[in-house]
C-alpha cells in the first residue's frame, strides 16, 4: 500500500519537540547581553528621563522643560554645540579628503606607515590633542615662548585657543581621522584602470577627482562626516581642557547644572534633549545612506 506524500510532510509531534530547543536556543544566547545592556544602559537612561520629570518642588510635572526651555543659556547653549559640531564636521571633510587623497594617490616614502599612524591616533583620547595644542598655541606654550624671546613682548599673539576658534581647531584636528580612514578604505578599492583610463583621455588631476575619485568616496564621506557630527555635539573633554571662557555646549551645560548648580532636573533635561538630538541625527542618516545605497 502506497503512503500519501502529503501524510509524509506533516511534522511528526515529536520532531516538533525536538525541533524546539533548535530554535529557542538563539533566544537564549540574546539574553545575556539584552539584559546586560538594559542594566548598564537602559535602567540608567530611564532614571535621566524620570528624573527630568521630577522638579526640586516634588511631584512629577513638566516644569523642569518649561524652565530649561526658556533660559538663555540653554538657548545659547544649543546654537553653540550646532555650529561647532556643523563646522568642525564640515572641517573635518574638507581636510580629511584632502589628505586622504595625498596619501592613497600621490606617492611618498612612509605612505604606509602614516596609514598605520591614523589607525592608531583613532585610539587617542581627545583631552591628549587638546594638551598638545596647549604646549603649542598655550598662552604660555612654545609659539607664544618663541614669540616673547624674539621680540621681546609680554605675551605672544596666539591667544585663539581659549576662544571658540579654538574648540574648533582641536575638533577638527582630533576628528579628521574619523573621516580618513573609511576615505582609505574606499580608496583602496577603486579601480586603478579607471583613473588610467581617464588620464590617458587628457583628464587632469581636478577633473579626475571630482568625476572619478568622490562619486566613489561619496558613501564613505557620509559615513564618516554623521559619524563626526554625533561625536562633536557630545563632545566635552575638548571643550573642558582648552578651557574656553564662554563656549558652553549642551554637555558642558549638563556639568554645569548638575555640578556647579545642582540643579540635577535641569542637568536631566538637558541630558534627554542631547540624547534626542543625537539619536534623531543618527536615525535621519540612516534613512539618506539607505537610499543612497550606501
Amino acid at each position: 500500500m502506497a503512503s500519501n506524500p502529503a501524510l509524509q510532510a506533516v511534522p511528526t509531534r515529536s520532531a516538533l519537540r525536538n525541533d524546539r530547543p533548535q530554535r529557542l536556543r538563539p533566544l537564549l544566547w540574546t539574553l545575556p547581553p539584552t539584559a546586560a545592556l538594559a542594566l548598564f544602559f537602559l535602567y540608567p537612561l530611564a532614571l535621566v528621563v524620570q528624573q527630568s520629570f521630577r522638579p526640586d518642588s516634588g511631584g512629577t510635572s513638566v516644569r523642569p522643560y518649561a524652565d530649561v526651555f526658556a533660559s538663555e543659556a540653554f538657548r545659547n547653549a544649543l546654537w553653540t554645540t550646532v555650529w561647532l559640531a556643523v563646522a568642525s564636521t564640515v572641517g573635518c571633510l574638507v581636510l580629511g579628503f584632502l589628505l586622504a587623497l595625498v596619501i592613497a594617490f600621490v606617492p611618498f616614502p612612509g605612505a604606509k606607515a602614516v596609514a598605520r599612524f591614523i589607525d592608531v591616533f583613532l585610539s587617542f583620547p581627545s583631552f591628549l590633542i587638546t594638551l598638545a595644542l596647549l604646549f603649542i598655541y598655550g598662552s604660555v606654550g612654545m609659539a607664544n615662548g618663541v614669540w616673547t624671546d624674539v621680540t621681546g613682548a609680554a605675551e605672544g599673539p596666539f591667544q585663539f585657543l581659549t576662544t571658540p576658534w579654538g574648540v574648533l581647531l582641536a575638533e577638527i584636528t582630533y576628528f579628521t581621522p574619523f573621516v580618513m580612514r573609511p576615505l582609505l578604505a574606499a580608496f583602496s578599492q577603486l579601480d586603478t584602470a579607471q583613473l588610467e583610463a581617464a588620464s590617458s583621455l587628457g583628464a587632469r588631476a581636478p577633473r579626475i577627482v571630482r568625476q572619478v575619485i568622490l562619486p566613489e568616496a561619496l558613501p564613505a564621506l557620509a559615513a564618516g562626516g554623521s559619524l563626526v557630527l554625533v561625536l562633536c555635539l557630545n563632545e566635552f573633554g575638548i571643550v573642558l581642557f582648552t578651557g574656553a571662557k564662554g563656549v558652553t555646549t549642551l554637555p558642558m551645560l549638563v556639568y554645569s547644572k548638575a555640578i556647579l548648580e545642582s540643579d540635577y532636573p535641569g542637568a536631566c533635561v538637558v541630558a534627554v534633549v542631547n540624547v534626542l538630538i543625537s539619536v534623531g541625527l543618527y536615525g535621519l542618516y540612516r534613512v539618506v545612506s539607505r537610499r543612497a545605497g550606501a
